[in-house]
């Protein structure tokens, strides 16, 4: 290039992030006449700005160094920010194409996303399911990333994905003859990921509901959780089978369809723990976090873009919170919101987050600081006032939307209906032939499960046999429950209608839901 030559400008494309949702970025690039300086614009983060020196360094490293000219890279749309690594391949590509090293033409409609080392390699970057998601939905065709991110990226249909080891493989993919540090790699084809497993219990084969000794109605209302996405409560002594109960949830949950799968698998390609191996993510999650959890960590949060927390994590999942008194009150209050709407959205000073957050909340609680308040409570050493002060962390907004609020008691070995219980196998298909009939009966509806219909349209056009719903009108009336307990009771009636075949809630159905429930007021 000559001295007196001005360098063309050209563009390549990248996906800025804020959480799952991706925008597609246009990188521009302008290489002319004047002092050597390199500027970036468009809004980026301290990390995204330091782009500038991991380019120029790996472009020096494949003998293909920047031009000694003005440089200047914007990242478009400028008022969006943009935060991260990913964008360094991108800037490196629209670069190197405006000074003449690459073809303009051959960069101009193919997303570049990776990390650049000093030594031009290309390191993986978290989220590249969702940006490729996001780029596939602008009309994005072409795909360049890391070897580290071959196999998440190729999840993706519809999108042709080249997957290089370093810049020199990058330029030679685009027709320029670059040093090459390892052999060039082929252009992956999308492949269909695995069908969702058969057997939904045998997918924790060390959790099995064929260990809890006892606890019928305790066994009985994870089973309902499980098939209508209930919430639900344990309260009892220490050792009597609530976290063992808990804790096998999710082993008779379906596999998840394919809308939950993208949704998870993005999650957690974001937090950097997903394995592409396996394909999308198929079994239910289930998140456990320690009480001493901070707000952030449960429910997501961070400076710049916010990240999911353990609400996300457990998206289609269960999140079980043991020890539920024991949490911070700011983070047990800040679960009323997703409990609710079913996803999370976190507002920072530059940016505002959403994450799916539609998990089944499962609490284990003591009847007191010292556990042993049960029966006469002979052997508990707390005072009145600490007993109430206990139960009263977690506040009644909170415990209005809990479906199922079971006592689980003291068990005795000895007993005859003490012995070994049904296995997660057994529960699991008779929660996945209810959920059959709920997905028939809400086909044309944009919620799938009993506990996602609304409270009007519940009433409407969901009301329990008339003698049924009479009960529900006596006990709202006598105040047992609020208009929101009233309306979780129709829900989980549905679903035990649904475990057992029937059409409709009938009195059986409303009267074990009531039992379910407890009292509200």
């Amino acid at each position: 290039m000559s001295a007196g030559t001005t360098c063309r400008g050209a563009r390549t494309g990248a996906v800025g992030l804020r959480g799952v949702t991706g925008t597609l970025v246009e990188v521009e690039a302008d290489v002319a006449q004047g002092l050597p300086a390199f500027s970036l614009v468009g809004l980026p983060d301290s990390t995204t700005l330091q782009a500038r020196e991991r380019v120029r360094a790996a472009a020096g490293a494949i003998g293909t160094p920047l031009a000694q000219r003005r440089i200047t890279v914007n990242l478009s749309p400028a008022f969006i920010h943009k935060v991260g690594s990913g964008f360094d391949l991108g800037i490196a590509v629209a670069i190197l194409a405006a000074q003449g090293t690459l073809s303009p033409e051959a960069v101009a409609d193919v997303v570049h996303l990776g990390e650049l080392g000093l030594d031009a390699t290309l390191r993986p970057v978290p989220g590249v399911l969702p940006a490729l998601i996001a780029a596939r939905a602008a009309g994005v065709r072409r795909a360049v990333v890391p070897e580290g991110n071959a196999r998440e990226a190729r999840l993706v249909e519809g999108i042709e994905v080249f997957s290089a080891a370093d810049l020199g493989q990058v330029m030679r993919h685009h027709g320029c003859r670059a040093p090459l540090n390892r052999p060039a790699q082929k252009v992956l084809t999308p492949r269909r990921p695995p069908a969702p497993e058969a057997d939904a219990g045998a997918r924790r084969p060390g959790l099995d509901f064929a260990d809890v000794i006892g606890q019928a109605q305790a066994r009985r209302a994870a089973e309902v959780a499980a098939a209508g996405g209930h919430h639900l409560m344990l309260q009892g002594p220490p050792g009597t089978g609530k976290t063992m109960i808990a804790s096998r949830i999710s082993g008779i949950l379906p596999a998840l369809e394919d809308e939950d799968a993208i949704a998870l698998s993005a999650i957690r390609s974001l937090d950097r723990t997903f394995d592409a191996g396996g394909g999308l993510i198929r079994t239910a999650p289930f998140e456990s976090p320690h009480h001493t959890a901070s707000a952030p960590s449960v429910i997501g949060g961070g400076s710049g873009i916010a990240r999911p927390g353990a609400v996300s994590r457990a998206h289609a999942g269960v999140l079980f919170l043991d020890e539920a008194p024991e949490f911070n009150s700011r983070v047990l209050e800040a679960l009323r919101e997703p409990l609710e709407t079913g996803d999370i959205t976190l507002h920072r000073a530059l940016s505002v987050t959403r994450y799916p957050a539609r998990f089944q909340l499962v609490l284990a609680a003591n009847p007191c600081p010292c556990g042993l308040s049960w029966g006469k409570g002979t052997r508990c050493t707390c005072t009145p006032m600490q007993r109430r002060s206990y139960l009263r962390k977690i506040s009644g907004p909170v415990l209005d939307r809990i479906d199922m609020r079971v006592d689980v008691g003291p068990v005795d070995p000895m007993r005859r209906d003490a012995g070994a219980s049904e296995s997660s196998a057994e529960i699991a298909r008779r929660v996945a032939r209810a959920r059959q009939s709920q997905a028939a009966r809400f086909a044309d509806e944009p919620w799938h499960l009993n506990s996602q219909i609304p409270g009007p349209e519940l009433r409407r056009a969901y009301s329990a046999e008339d003698r049924a719903a009479a009960m529900l009108q006596r006990a709202l009336s006598h105040g047992r429950l609020t208009l929101r307990g009233h309306d979780r009771v129709l829900r989980v009636a549905w679903t035990l209608a649904d475990l057992e075949g029937s059409a409709r809630p009938d009195t059986d159905h409303v009267g074990l839901a009531l039992t379910l429930r407890g009292k509200d007021l």
